[in-house]
């Protein structure tokens, strides 16, 4: 297992977690056995908003001792009162499962507690009318809740709450036909969704990712709104490649779906490649770099990819971008031109000119 470390907090994050959208169906055994496995993986990131009540306590049973290795990604707004999930912005309605969750998951505490679905600017102004927020920072003075996150499909309702400074945590539907608005949930446009993914990195606000298959859709040629099939694998490095993120949480129903979703910790770069976007995406990618390092390798040893990122999120405002650059053992100024990567680049970025562009932003 690969891990990233949350600036707001130091937490080293497992980049696989899970979701628990369809882990309930497996039923209460599968469903303790998955989460064991996970665990025997080093999986230890785990969003709570399950489709039923099943997981809570099958999660409680499996982690058990080892509860301080492990992060819960707590919802205050999904309600399984009916036994099946439900959404409420009542306060004493939040209050009562959010303590059914702490004792169905045997923990006295909350990881990350997170205000729940909040995708319209409505939704935002209502947690705060009817006391959520005044309640979830309480819990937070108290040590029950050690960072406060929130989850969204919306960029415009994200960046009021990174504009109130709420979040440490943010849990946003990244995957390849959302960021090219394409499906229910392609909020915003391509440069809107790029730009608060810098945002959430320069000011150090984690981001897990939900919907990484856009609900299974791309992994079907007959279902995926580019009418070609992208694999699992091309999914999470995708989202794992967008500043910010650092933990993707498919949605598994069991030891069998979980077991192919880790075999991407030890897949090939080519099987995770998702240069095909740019077939895909002719007009909407062209010219932009994704950081995909497909024109890797470098003659010149040059990480172009993170070379690109750091640029960026330093013209974000990322305070730290420019030292993690200056750490490089090649900058951008050791560039010759020769031209390889521009070759190479699926998406047309006339790289060794960026090069030259970002040699100079640096001075180096």
């Amino acid at each position: 297992m690969e891990y990233r470390v949350l600036p707001h907090g130091g937490e080293k994050i497992s980049i696989i977690g899970l979701g628990n959208s369809s882990l309930g169906a497996s039923g209460p055994e599968e469903a303790e056995r998955t989460v064991a496995l996970a665990l025997e993986n080093g999986v230890n990131y785990f969003d709570m908003a399950a489709a039923d009540a099943t997981p809570f306590a099958a999660f409680g049973r499996a982690v058990g001792s080892k509860r301080g290795e492990v992060y819960y990604q707590v919802h205050f707004g999904a309600d399984y009162s009916s036994g099946q999930y439900g959404w409420t912005l009542e306060l004493d309605e939040i209050k009562r499962s959010v303590e059914w969750q702490l004792e169905s998951l045997k923990t006295g505490y909350i990881d990350f507690g997170f205000i729940h679905c909040i995708d319209e600017l409505a939704d935002l102004d209502a947690v705060e009318a009817h006391g959520t927020l005044d309640y979830m920072r309480s819990l937070k003075e108290q040590g029950v809740i050690r960072h406060i996150g929130m989850s969204s499909h919306t960029p415009a309702a994200v960046n009021r709450a990174l504009d109130m400074g709420l979040l440490d945590m943010l849990m946003f539907s990244i995957n390849p036909a959302y960021d090219y608005q394409r499906g229910e949930y392609g909020i915003g446009a391509t440069d809107e969704r790029a730009a608060l993914y810098r945002r959430c990195a320069a000011e150090g606000v984690g981001i897990s990712v939900m919907k990484p298959f856009c609900a299974g859709q791309l992994l079907d040629a007959r279902t995926s709104p580019f009418r070609r099939a992208l694999t699992e694998y091309q999914c999470l490095q995708y989202a794992l490649d967008k500043p910010g993120v650092l933990t993707v949480l498919p949605g598994v129903r069991n030891r069998a779906n979980l077991t192919r979703v880790l075999g991407f910790l030890s897949a090939p770069a080519e099987e995770r490649d998702y240069s095909v976007l740019a077939e895909l995406n002719p007009g909407e990618t062209d010219g932009v770099c994704v950081y995909c390092n497909h024109c890797q390798p470098c003659p010149m040893g040059l990480d172009v990819g993170l070379i690109n990122k750091y640029y960026d999120l330093a013209r974000a405002g990322d305070a730290l971008a420019a030292n993690h650059y200056a750490n490089l053992g090649k900058k951008a100024g050791d560039c010759v031109g020769c031209g390889h990567c521009d070759s190479r680049c699926p998406f047309h970025v006339r790289q060794s000119e960026r090069m030259q562009e970002i040699s100079a932003y640096f001075g180096a």
